[in-house]
């Protein structure tokens, strides 16, 4: 089985960017965290990180994934791109946040993704990644 994992915008900024919201680890560290998990699963992931939403686009549209994790980061909030493209492949796709976005800014509670996917991990930091994992993991083999 194979998971395509998709980190958006800013996200190459962990770490750095508000450590207080999103912690201190690197996007490098939760990428080897999840190439750790999908080992001990016994799936492979294929990671990207883009600031661009047409590339995330792209990637979704082009994958030979078995599902999709994703973290759209800010585009979570405005893409029905994003939205329309995994809606589209037809994958079971989890969408996974760092922070509980339900418990932030207003205009960070709604999600255009979540309704095309089959599951949502918010709120437990890096982990949310691995938990969102397990979960598609799981979900692809039902």
């Amino acid at each position: 089985m194979k998971i395509l994992v998709l980190h958006g915008p800013n996200l190459n900024l962990l770490g750095q960017r508000e450590p207080e919201i999103y912690g201190s680890m690197t996007l490098a560290d939760i990428n080897q965290k999840l190439l750790n998990k999908a080992e001990s699963l016994g799936v492979t992931v294929d990671i990207h990180q883009s600031n661009h939403e047409g590339e995330l686009i792209d990637l979704i549209q082009q994958t030979d994934a078995d599902g999709i994790l994703i973290n759209p980061g800010g585009y979570t909030h405005t893409s029905v791109a994003i939205r329309d493209a995994i809606s589209g492949v037809g994958l079971p796709a989890v969408e996974c946040h760092l922070s509980n976005i339900h418990a932030r800014e207003p205009f960070r509670q709604h999600s255009y993704i979540s309704p095309v996917c089959v599951g949502q991990v918010s709120g437990f930091g890096w982990r949310s990644y691995l938990l969102a994992l397990e979960g598609l993991v799981h979900r692809v083999n039902e």
